[in-house]
């Protein structure tokens, strides 16, 4: 499980609120490598700000996982939009870590047997056309 710390600054944070976020982080966790998971660590801000008669919501998302610190910043009119555009964000960012990090053996095995005829099962290796069972 996903541990994540969740704070306002200048705004309110209600249960309905920190639910919302939990679930929204919490699906973040099948995108982290399985070694990061126990380690893994998000800290979630949001803020409010005023500024000529707008209210901003902001919402700073920091991923602390090991060997990089991943941060995402977005900042709309409604604080549950600017939560959802940032668990966007941080999925490609965790994305990235993951092509990063990965071991590169492992990306060539699995793009290996994606690109095997045993997969196709209708053509076999070397053939042009399907075979057709008559």
């Amino acid at each position: 499980m996903l541990r994540i710390e969740i704070s306002g600054v200048h705004a309110p944070v209600d249960d309905r609120l920190k639910r919302y976020i939990g679930q929204k982080i919490g699906r973040l966790q099948r995108y982290i490598p399985r070694k990061v998971r126990k380690s893994a660590f998000a800290e979630v801000k949001i803020i409010e700000s005023r500024a000529r008669d707008k209210k901003q919501h902001s919402c700073e998302i920091i991923l602390h996982v090991p060997e990089e610190t991943i941060t995402v910043h977005e900042t709309t009119v409604n604080m549950y939009a600017a939560v959802d555009i940032a668990e966007e964000k941080l999925k490609h960012s965790i994305r990235k870590y993951k092509e990063l990090h990965e071991p590169a053996k492992l990306r060539h095995r699995v793009l290996r047997r994606a690109k095997s005829p045993e997969l196709i099962g209708s053509q076999r290796p070397g053939d042009t056309n399907p075979v057709s069972e008559e």
